[in-house]
């Protein structure tokens, strides 16, 4: 069995959070064995820890927000996929605001710092649930299927397909964790235009910009809209790209969007609290259907432990 590893050296990353618009400082350091990873809000009376875990979940609303005693850290999952990602077992995440900076919407800047800190192996053997049946979520109303099932491997595919006629249906798919650093933490958070405006008047991304999040077009606008656009997100004479987005270069992938929902559903497994072998499949996922399938899947693990 692998061992466990921590991060060598602090590691810090500085910006705005997507949904407070809070400047914040993040930094990644060590932590000791069968730690997993915990956030701490240096900018509070008493520093409180908030453990990364999915009973801690409060809120799935465009971001996965956890809290302990009513200390919330929002928007926590592209932060965990990063660590996940490069296989870090343990660490302490210092905030000293109430989220992590969303910098280019992404896992990327994260994934830069953790790396360039260095690994530390450590004694203990990485903590291993083997899937053994297959553990499903799904919401047939909805179109969402979420399942983990037995497998000699671990590995992850999602499915997107938001019905429209401007956005096809996208697939992505990674089967080794050692390809994420370099084709997965870089790809975007994303909206769709119709859901700017909704996601301002109910006071979320106060901090989104065009260099935090892709927003994909999804329907013919005026000039009169274009020029509205250009003032609200500060981009006067924007232009809408070949590939139907708002942001200049388009997509990094062309299947972006999905390698982004994978590397969501990456961070928000991490709250499970243990590496999982299996095969993950995500039809349609989002933060909710993520979190009640970590739920499920956690749930499984304790009943398996009080049976042994």
């Amino acid at each position: 069995m692998p061992k466990q590893q921590t991060i060598q050296q602090a590691a810090s990353v500085s910006g705005v959070g997507l949904h407070t618009g809070a400047v914040v400082n993040m930094t990644f350091k060590p932590a000791p064995e069968n730690h997993g990873y915990v956030f701490q809000r240096i900018d509070l009376k008493g520093k409180p820890l908030v453990a990364a875990d999915v009973d801690h979940v409060v809120d799935t609303s465009r971001g996965t927000t956890i809290a302990v005693n009513g200390v919330r850290v929002h928007t926590v999952e592209h932060t965990l996929a990063a660590l996940v990602g490069l296989e870090i077992d343990n660490a302490l995440i210092e905030l000293d605001g109430p989220e992590p900076p969303a910098m280019d919407g992404s896992s990327k800047d994260f994934t830069k710092a953790i790396a360039e800190a260095g690994f530390t192996e450590q004694k203990a053997e990485r903590k291993l649930f083997i899937i053994d049946e297959p553990i499903i979520y799904e919401e047939a109303d909805r179109k969402v299927y979420l399942s983990v099932v037995p497998s000699a491997q671990w590995e992850m595919k999602v499915k997107i397909d938001f019905d429209s006629a401007n956005f096809s249906p996208q697939e992505a798919y990674l089967k080794k964790l050692e390809t994420f650093p370099k084709v997965f933490a870089d790809c975007r958070t994303f909206c769709f235009l119709h859901e700017v405006e909704p996601l301002l008047q109910a006071g979320l991304i106060k901090g989104g910009t065009l260099n935090s999040a892709v927003v994909i077009v999804d329907r013919q606008l005026s000039v009169e809209e274009t020029e509205r656009l250009g003032v609200l997100f500060e981009r006067p004479g924007i232009q809408i790209t070949d590939e139907g987005v708002l942001n200049q270069g388009g997509f990094r992938y062309p299947n972006e969007p999905a390698r982004h929902k994978l590397l969501d559903l990456l961070g928000d497994l991490a709250l499970v609290g243990l590496r999982i072998q299996g095969q993950v499949l995500a039809i349609r996922p989002g933060h909710k259907a993520n979190v009640e399938l970590a739920k499920k899947i956690k749930r499984k693990f304790e009943q398996l432990r009080l049976l042994d």
